[in-house]
């Protein structure tokens, strides 16, 4: 190189940045290595018995942490729930103490974890929980105290009840009116609605085709899912699991004598269609065939429409929804709906009267764990 170039080099280099210069003079160094992301679990300490919500102290090993954020860690009259993240690992020892409270219970996921007691300390427990889940989000099973009436996607209905508990509720549901009414409605509806479903043959079909309808209602106690306000959906599928294409999801809003009032409806990939009474709401396939279409009727019902007929129209005798729902079929009464869901001892019963007929009312009655809504009978058994 000549000393030309070697001068117009030098110049150019005292020119440059400080930042540049050094830049240039040092080796690139390797990102330090972050390691793993952590993995979270949520668990629900339960009281014996219900009373003011209050903070319990949580103690974690070295490494583990409380999930910051008033969501994370939520007081209930009934419950406290909480999430921790830290290092993977199966059993992660939790220690709590609640001076006062004593805890009766402890609930990760749908299972009662064992619970060691402290001699010498009576309101001090400890416990294992599994941390292996990759957020918060994905731990939500914890806070959900559902059973599943249907649980097979591949059935044609997949069909849940969320089970409510006045001394769980949480969020935004801690500064409204119980929603007792509108409750017990949205059970009553998804009642009348799995019988409009089967009997129409709609769920038949949508078996055929590898789809499914879903019948949800509402939850009162996840602040990660505010579900409000009070509401029930007879959703369809197009494919056999919930992330299938342009599926169809109605939100009937209920108010406080469990009237239908206002229906959102996502379709996914093309957001929300909202419906009021006498708007009807088309439910169609990926080929844009119709499926169904339900109506929100001048009474607060619901009627419901197969391409084919014939119309299925819920309503109630008094206008109640919460105390009995009656289906008419081409407008002729064909069935009556109660159900009463004791949700403190994990009872469900619902009682089914065939209009037109002498044979006596069809009681159904499915037992489940009341903290986490797992299913231990249902008498008589399907057969």
């Amino acid at each position: 190189m000549s000393l030309r170039h070697r001068g117009t080099r030098l110049l150019a280099t005292l020119l440059l940045p400080a930042a540049t210069v050094m830049a240039l003079a040092t080796p690139a160094l390797a990102a330090p290595d972050q390691g793993p992301p952590p993995s979270y679990a949520g668990f629900r300490l339960v009281k014996a018995i219900p009373g003011e919500p209050g903070t319990p102290e949580i103690t974690l090993p070295a490494g583990y942490e409380l999930v910051p954020g008033a969501q994370h860690q939520v007081a209930s009259r009934a419950e406290y729930y909480s999430f921790i993240r830290g290092p993977r690992r199966e059993a992660v020892t939790v220690t709590v103490d609640w001076p006062g409270s004593w805890i009766g219970s402890v609930v990760a996921t749908d299972t009662r974890l064992p619970v060691r007691r402290h001699p010498g300390a009576p309101y001090r427990i400890s416990f294992d929980v599994p941390v292996t889940w990759s957020s918060a989000n994905a731990n939500q099973a914890t806070l959900q105290v559902w059973s599943i009436l249907s649980p097979s996607t591949a059935s044609g209905l997949h069909w849940r009840i969320e089970h409510n508990d006045p001394d769980r509720t949480a969020g935004p549901w801690t500064g409204v009116a119980w929603p007792a009414a509108q409750a017990a409605s949205v059970i009553n509806y998804m009642v009348a609605g799995e019988a409009v479903l089967r009997d129409s043959g709609l769920v038949a079909e949508a078996r055929r085709k590898g789809h499914f309808f879903s019948l949800m209602g509402f939850e009162t106690n996840n602040v990660l899912h505010p579900d409000n306000p009070p509401h029930w959906h007879l959703a369809y599928y197009p494919g056999a699991s919930r992330g299938a294409p342009r599926a169809h999801v109605p939100h009937f809003w209920v108010d406080a004598r469990g009237r239908t009032f206002y229906n959102g409806m996502d379709i996914q990939g093309q957001g929300r269609s909202r419906f009021h009474a006498g708007d009807p709401a088309r439910i169609h396939d990926l080929d844009g065939n119709l499926v169904v279409t339900l109506t929100i009727r001048a009474d607060g019902g619901l009627d419901i429409d197969p391409p084919a007929g014939p119309r299925y129209s819920i309503t109630a005798p008094d206008g109640d929804f919460s105390h009995q729902v009656d289906v008419a079929r081409d407008g002729v009464p064909w069935r009556s709906v109660v159900s009463r869901d004791h949700v403190k001892i994990g009872v469900l019963v619902i009682q089914v009267r065939e209009h037109g007929t002498v044979r006596p009312h069809r009681t159904t009655v499915h037992r489940y764990d009341a903290l986490t809504g797992v299913l231990t009978s249902t008498w008589p058994t399907p057969g």
